[in-house]
């Protein structure tokens, strides 16, 4: 007797490149479903088993995941100004002005991009407050804590270095005070302060640094430092939680009949 024919649907299946992108079958039983977690990479980010009561949105209020498409946005529209804005001093002011004035969507682009900014700075400090409230921060995610601290500061200074590249009145101000306080370090203060500055006062190679910072040195390492971030959440046993006393009983038990 002949064996039916594979329907489309099936030969479809079969195909080397649909094998290529779905390399097991439908997830219905829980090996399957573990092997799709574990074969995704956007999925492979996720622990594959987190606790009940983390998936509660009231718990974490996806602060952090919140924090990370708004960096995802400031990306997409930091490219976008990249296209149009001139990092030297005679041309960047007036390349933020023809930016709200002659292109499509300038405006609108470049206050997405400001407001994406302040919220994530917003974001990223509630994340690291609630983090400390409900006692995350302890065994065993001190050093995923450490991490978080060290991706506060990067917001931060991703935020300040954005300030000066408008090359207005208020770009000069805000950064003749913020590296007036740098100055104020004991012992380095004044090389710190001429390295942000590129000598004495705020000029052209103040621009470019700033420039230089803002565009590639400051997004990269805040991309390493989420990525460290994602690993540890995932080896520390998911989403921060924080760790009851049963819980830690019930590791410590079984621990010892280990």
């Amino acid at each position: 007797m002949a064996e039916p024919r594979p329907n489309l649907w099936e030969r479809i299946r079969g195909t080397a490149l649909y094998r290529s992108i779905y390399r097991t079958r439908y997830p219905d039983q829980p090996r399957w479903q573990s092997m799709v977690i574990l074969q995704s990479l956007a999925l492979h980010l996720h622990p594959v088993r987190i606790p009940k009561r983390a998936t509660r949105l009231t718990y974490t209020w996806g602060l952090g995941g919140l924090s990370v498409w708004l960096f995802l946005i400031l990306t997409f529209t930091g490219v976008f100004l990249m296209f149009y804005y001139v990092p030297d001093v005679p041309g960047a002011y007036f390349s933020i002005q023809n930016l709200a004035t002659s292109v499509t969507f300038g405006q609108f682009m470049r206050n997405l991009h400001r407001w994406a900014a302040h919220a994530m700075v917003l974001l990223v400090f509630m994340h690291m407050t609630r983090v400390f409230l409900t006692g995350s921060y302890k065994r065993p995610r001190e050093y995923n804590w450490m991490v978080g601290v060290g991706l506060l500061v990067l917001t931060f200074l991703l935020s300040f270095t954005g300030y000066l590249l408008p090359w207005d009145q208020l770009a000069l101000w805000a950064i003749t005070v913020g590296t007036n306080m740098a100055g104020s370090t004991p012992l380095i203060g004044g090389t710190v302060r001429t390295a942000l500055l590129g000598g004495f006062s705020v000029g052209p190679a103040t621009l470019v640094r700033w420039y230089t910072l803002h565009v590639i040195f400051l997004p990269l390492a805040l991309i390493v430092g989420m990525s460290i971030h994602f690993w540890r959440i995932r080896k520390d046993g998911g989403i921060s939680t924080p760790i009851y006393e049963e819980e830690e009983i019930g590791t410590h038990v079984q621990q010892l009949a280990g």
